[in-house]
């Protein structure tokens, strides 16, 4: 299992860290095709759970709530814009279905698929919002949007890979076990503590007081296993092990950006109150 994990990132690595070198607007580009492709899998999880979608617009809805801080000046306003746009076309979408308590549902569903997908765009709003990083910083070479993202993505991914390790060799005590059955308290313990020294290490080099960045691993820990029990209700409610096989040992792109589906909004707000 960890070979194949180990084989899988050999794949996943190279394409973030293009998209992290490229910078903007591709790196929103990528996410919004990232999202496209989750929002794929959400949908057939929702059908397979027995819920009628309509995949098309949600798809696209989902993609475009990425999309949309890329374009100049839209601010929250043209998020809101695009959410209206999907609660309607979802809404028109449903009058095909003759059985009208299915048609409501395929509304509610198709709305929630996209929204849920949706909030990747928190990772470009990060790099578009973030603080400005001072040139003496240890990070000041990143560029202050891709040094706040790449503080994430790691904190996102200690914890993950420290919460996996911690709970495979010392795990005992399982929680939410109807969820996910391997999740243990020893190995969100480790994962958050990971997170927490991530958070202070990237604060500093950030060029940020050391202080305010005590909470941010352990929030962004929390957030990002939030994330992946979300997944994971959904996959149960669907039967289904894995989001997709597109990604050997890693399952789907749902599985691969559950985490930071909850953990952006999270990071997102905290960077913009404390710093």
């Amino acid at each position: 299992m960890l070979a194949q994990r180990a084989r899988s990132l050999l794949i996943l690595v190279p394409v973030v860290v293009i998209l992290v070198l490229v910078g903007q607007p591709w790196f929103t580009f990528g996410v919004a095709l990232i999202a496209a492709g989750a929002a794929w899998e959400a949908f057939r999880l929702l059908r397979q759970a027995g819920y009628e979608v309509s995949a098309p617009v949600g798809i696209l809805a989902a993609a475009a709530l990425v999309l949309e801080p890329a374009i100049p000046g839209s601010g929250l306003t043209g998020a809101g814009i695009i959410v209206g746009l999907a609660v309607v076309l979802a809404g028109v979408t449903a009058f095909r279905w003759t059985d009208t308590r299915r048609g409501l549902e395929a509304w509610m569903t198709t709305v929630f698929g996209a929204m849920y997908v949706g909030l990747l765009a928190f990772l470009p709003r990060l790099w578009e919002a973030a603080p400005v990083v001072p040139d003496t910083a240890v990070a000041a070479a990143l560029g202050s949007g891709r040094a706040w993202f790449v503080l994430l993505l790691l904190t996102v991914w200690v914890y993950d890979t420290g919460a996996f390790l911690v709970g495979r060799q010392i795990g005992r005590h399982k929680f939410l076990t109807h969820l996910s059955p391997s999740k243990s308290i020893e190995g969100l313990v480790g994962g958050i503590v990971l997170a927490t020294v991530v958070g202070i290490v990237g604060f500093w080099a950030l060029g940020r007081p050391v202080a305010t960045g005590l909470l941010f691993g352990p929030l962004v820990a929390i957030a990002a296993q939030s994330g992946d029990l979300a997944e994971s209700l959904l996959k149960r409610a669907a039967g289904a092990k894995d989001s997709s096989h597109l990604i050997p040992g890693h399952g789907g792109i749902l599985d691969r950006v559950d985490s930071f589906l909850f953990a952006a909004p999270v990071a997102v707000l905290y960077v913009l109150i404390v710093t």
